[in-house]
Order: C-alpha cells, then sequence, then structure tokens
C-alpha cells in the first residue's frame, strides 16, 4: 500500500545533488546534442518537469513534454502521433507495443503510485478509511470529480469502485468528469466537494489536501514505465534520457512526488 507522502521531504533535497555525477549516466554531450519529443501520462508530470529541467542543462539535449491521460495518449498514437520517447502505464505497455508504437522490451519501470481523495484545504476530513466507510461519504459528498473513465487511469478505476460498492447510479447526478490535467482542482478553488485521481496529481494542487489513499480492497497501485518511441528520430538519445529518467538518482525526485519506488 502507498503511504499518502509520510516522507514530503521538499524536492529540492533530493535534486540539489542531481546534475553531480550527471555526466556518467548521460550518454549523450552537447556536441551531439538533439531534440526529443517526450509524451508522458499526467500521473509523473511534477517529478518529470523537475527532471528535464536538469536533464537538458547536463546533456545539452533539448526536451518537448507533452502531458496527457493515458487514453488521450494511446489516442494519438493512433492517430499517428510518434513521440521519441513514451511514459504511460504498465497497464498498456503490452498494447503499444504490440501496434508497433514503442519498441518491444525497451519499457523500464520509473515509480508506482494509488488512487487518493482530495478535499479542499480546511475542510473537515471525511472517513475512507474502509469500503463501508468511503460509500458513506461519497453518498453525503453534495459534489465529486474524478477523470473521465475513457481518458484516465484513475478515472477507469475508480468508475469500478462505484460499481463495487453499488452506488455508481446514485452519483451520476453530482459527478463532474474531468478531461485532462489536475482534475481536483475545482476541489481546490471550493467549486467541488471531493476529487479522485492518483496521488501523484493531487500533491501539487495548490488549496488541495490529501485525504489519503484509497482503501486497500478499493485501490489500484499503477506502475508507469517508460519506453523507447519505435520512430524515435535519435534512437541513442532518447536511450540515453530514458536511462536518466530510470535511473537510482531521479528515482528518489519521483518518491519525493508521491510515487514509491517501481
Amino acid at each position: 500500500m502507498i503511504s499518502p507522502l509520510r516522507n514530503r521531504t521538499s524536492a529540492s533535497a533530493f535534486t540539489k545533488g542531481l546534475a553531480i555525477g550527471l555526466g556518467a549516466a548521460l550518454l549523450s554531450t552537447a556536441a551531439l546534442a538533439s531534440e526529443l519529443l517526450v509524451w508522458s501520462a499526467g500521473a509523473a508530470q511534477t517529478p518529470l518537469s523537475i527532471l528535464i529541467s536538469d536533464y537538458k542543462k547536463a546533456s545539452g539535449n533539448t526536451v518537448k513534454v507533452e502531458f496527457a491521460p493515458v487514453g488521450v495518449l494511446v489516442k494519438r498514437l493512433a492517430d499517428g502521433g510518434r513521440p521519441d520517447v513514451l511514459i504511460v502505464s504498465q497497464d498498456v505497455v503490452a498494447n503499444v507495443e504490440k501496434n508497433g508504437w514503442t519498441v518491444p522490451g525497451t519499457a523500464s519501470p520509473i515509480g508506482r503510485v494509488g488512487v487518493g481523495i482530495a478535499i479542499k484545504e480546511g475542510a473537515p476530513m471525511p472517513d475512507i478509511s474502509t469500503p463501508d466507510a468511503l460509500r458513506q461519504t461519497l453518498l453525503n459528498a453534495k459534489s465529486i470529480t474524478y477523470m473521465d473513465p475513457t481518458k484516465g487511469t484513475s478515472g477507469k478505476h475508480f468508475a469500478s469502485v462505484l460499481d463495487q460498492l453499488g452506488i455508481a447510479d446514485q452519483m451520476k447526478a453530482k459527478t463532474t468528469l474531468g478531461d485532462v490535467g489536475f482534475v481536483v482542482e475545482p476541489v481546490a478553488r471550493g467549486d467541488l466537494e471531493l476529487g479522485i485521481q492518483q496521488i501523484t496529481e493531487i500533491l501539487p494542487v495548490k488549496g488541495a489536501k490529501l485525504v489519503g489513499p484509497l482503501p486497500d480492497a478499493l485501490q489500484k497501485i499503477t506502475t508507469y514505465s517508460v519506453a523507447l518511441g519505435a520512430q524515435a528520430r535519435d534512437a541513442a538519445a532518447a536511450r540515453d534520457f530514458m536511462t536518466y529518467v530510470a535511473s537510482q538518482r531521479s528515482q528518489a525526485v519521483f518518491v519525493a512526488h508521491g510515487f514509491a519506488a517501481p
């Protein structure tokens, strides 16, 4: 079970030394600078943004990153999009390999994360400690939000949780489905009462407070992996970036922002 960040140590404590010795972990050099296109699941947005900034300084490579829910990324791949590097949930790795969108065997895990519930800072903490307690909290809530199940990992899972709890129909009228990004932002503003998303997408939202993870019996732990795009423009530079993102040094940054080690 993933802890809701008992050790919410500042990322700076993990990143101050990130550039030190980084050259040894990188295969490319500024003299061979490349431009990389990275597509990533939104769950990795905060730590990956930090890592990309440090990577660009150390390698000389340019990195453009686009964040979106996994379902959206898969649709873009199906529509012909071809990133150099892809970061997606382990659930779809076999699918993207089968379709020839990534190079088989290149996927490396970078971290695991569970689904949590958020409220507005200062609001009373609801009880979500057991499935029954969560069920009652959801029924009592005036409004909730979670990711559109057709687009994101957490939304797909939470829709199944509502089915398991037997309250899917009761919740429809007070549910606002999120589209992209941090769906708990309306909760932080006070527009909606409860937000459900992966923990790494709750923690960065100012004004939102993590109540905790879903109960163990209803939890989904998702592993995210980085993989090489099948049509990477510079495969060596892309592999270089992947090595960096999957390194132990980088894992400290992922852990500092809500992930558990893979």
